[in-house]
């Protein structure tokens, strides 16, 4: 975002279709509202100004089930002299902190990146941080500053990188899991959705979408595997919890066969090429 230097604009985002959206990825309103105040408080309590807030985990990914907790992550930035100290803020010789945690209750979940932590991941193609960027549930954002961080994580976007996290992710839950004829039967969604991005990778389609729902459209938009992981979302989304049981043979199938297919010859995919002064130049936009 070169040369902005007007004032923040914040927003709380409206989703476009919000029927689809609250049966798919439901954020109460109750539980949106308390996002928003614990939101307030940290700018209040840490002198920070948040960029961007969204909702992370099963709830952004759309197989939450009724009791999943809420998951709000996002991106915030102090006042210029925070970060022209000689004596930094944390005391002598202990590092500032870049991370906003709140103590985790048994509904919320909320934590946040400064901005300067968040474009150094980001110029490393951090999935996570692309994925939050992505999140088909926006609680704030500044639209100037989120639009700019938007274009740098394609301007980074590592295909080869993500391609690699994904793949790891998916043989991880695959492994502790999913292996023997009784299963983490909810740990098949966990699986699929990084096998389904790495499919996304290899078909040149940029940035996988954090929408599960997106991932299916476009790459199981129908067959034996879609109508079995149809029939899972369904119990997932209607369960208080979904517990072990029987190995679904379709879903297997497919994932041991995808990951014995990665497994055995990763793709040619390019590195990420984007310009370290462009993230120099939007920093310090940001701070004013």
């Amino acid at each position: 975002m070169r040369g902005y230097t007007g004032p923040p604009r914040t927003r709380v985002a409206v989703m476009s279709d919000p029927s689809r959206h609250h049966e798919i990825h439901p954020i109460a309103d109750d539980k949106r509202r308390a996002v928003l105040d614990a939101l307030a408080a940290i700018e209040r309590d840490h002198d920070v100004r948040i960029v961007y807030a969204c909702e992370s985990g099963s709830r952004g990914w759309g197989f939450s089930s009724p009791d999943s907790d809420y998951d709000a992550r996002f991106v915030y930035v102090h006042k210029q002299p925070w970060y022209l100290t000689v004596n930094e803020r944390c005391g002598p010789n202990e590092p500032q902190r870049d991370v906003i945690e709140l103590p985790i209750d048994s509904e919320l979940d909320v934590s946040g990146w400064d901005l300067r932590k968040a474009l150094r991941l980001l110029s490393k193609s951090n999935p996570t941080l692309s994925e939050w960027l992505r999140s088909p549930i926006v609680y704030r954002e500044d639209g100037a500053l989120s639009a700019g961080l938007r274009t740098l994580a394609d301007e980074f976007y590592s295909p080869v990188a993500a391609w690699h996290h994904y793949l790891s992710m998916a043989k991880g839950n695959f492994r502790g899991y999913l292996r023997g004829e009784e299963v983490r039967t909810k740990k098949y969604l966990y699986v699929l959705r990084p096998v389904l991005a790495c499919q996304w990778i290899e078909r040149a389609e940029g940035p996988p979408p954090m929408a599960f729902e997106d991932l299916l459209a476009r790459l199981l938009p129908d067959g034996p595997v879609r109508e079995a992981v149809d029939a899972l979302l369904v119990r997932k989304r209607q369960s208080a919890e979904v517990a072990a049981g029987p190995r679904i043979a379709a879903i297997s199938d497919f994932l041991e066969a995808e990951l014995e297919r990665m497994q055995a010859a990763s793709p040619v995919l390019a590195a990420g090429t984007g310009n370290a002064d462009r993230l120099d130049d939007f920093f310090r936009a940001a701070l004013g």
